[in-house]
This record gives structure tokens, C-alpha cells and sequence, in this order.
């Protein structure tokens, strides 16, 4: 009976762990409030460290976990790795677009320093 006891503590402190490194991933991705400064923060290198901590987790105790746990650990697993792609995508898109509008805004100032320059030549007429 003693026994039964001891793994079920295990298994709580296993989901706790597994948990705990979920929301941290969530946090760094910008999902979730920071509980301590209560601003949403984005740190993708950092989550990316909580996936693969995570997936260390997974692969070190194959075998070692309940069917529920190795249910649990690949959802979350799976669940993290989609939301992290989302977030490089976005940063990406985002990326892309303003690379897009700096190119629009450099042609413009462009045609703009080229119109300034013509009215200011000698050889334009209307300055004669």
C-alpha cells in the first residue's frame, strides 16, 4: 500500500514537472502572462530551450511513464512544437513585411531626392 503511494506521488511530481515546463514554453512564446512582472513576453530561443528540455524528458524516461504520462508528455509536446512554428512564422511574416514597407519608404525618398535634384539642375530649363 505504501508503494501505490509512493508512485502516485512520483506521477504527481512527473505532471507538475511536465506542467511547469509547458507554461514556461507558453510564457516564452509570448502566450501567456509572466505571473512576476505581469507583461506577455517573447523570448523564442528560450522556449525553444523548454521544448527540447522537454523532449529530453520524454526520451530519457521511454518506457519508465504510465500510459496516461506518455499520453500527457506527447500531447504537450506536440501542442508546444505547433504553437512555437506559429510564432516563427509570424516573426517571419512580420519580418517580411517591414523589410517590404523600408523598401517602399527607401523608392519613395528616392524618387523624391531625384525630383529635388532635377528642379535644382542648371540645365532644367525652368532655372533659366
Amino acid at each position: 500500500m505504501a508503494e501505490e503511494g509512493k508512485e502516485q506521488n512520483i506521477s504527481s511530481l512527473y505532471l507538475g514537472l511536465v506542467m511547469s515546463l509547458e507554461a514556461s514554453a507558453m510564457q516564452s512564446m509570448g502566450k501567456m502572462m509572466n505571473p512576476l512582472t505581469g507583461k506577455t513576453e517573447k523570448n523564442l530561443q528560450q522556449a525553444q530551450m523548454t521544448i527540447d528540455m522537454l523532449d529530453m524528458i520524454e526520451k530519457k524516461t521511454t518506457g519508465n511513464l504510465t500510459p496516461d504520462e506518455e499520453k500527457l508528455t506527447k500531447r504537450i509536446l506536440y501542442q508546444l512544437r505547433m504553437n512555437y512554428l506559429d510564432e516563427i512564422n509570424a516573426e517571419k511574416a512580420s519580418k517580411a513585411e517591414h523589410k517590404q514597407e523600408e523598401s517602399t519608404t527607401a523608392k519613395e525618398d528616392t524618387k523624391k531626392d531625384d525630383k529635388s535634384a532635377e528642379k535644382e539642375s542648371p540645365d532644367n530649363p525652368q532655372n533659366q
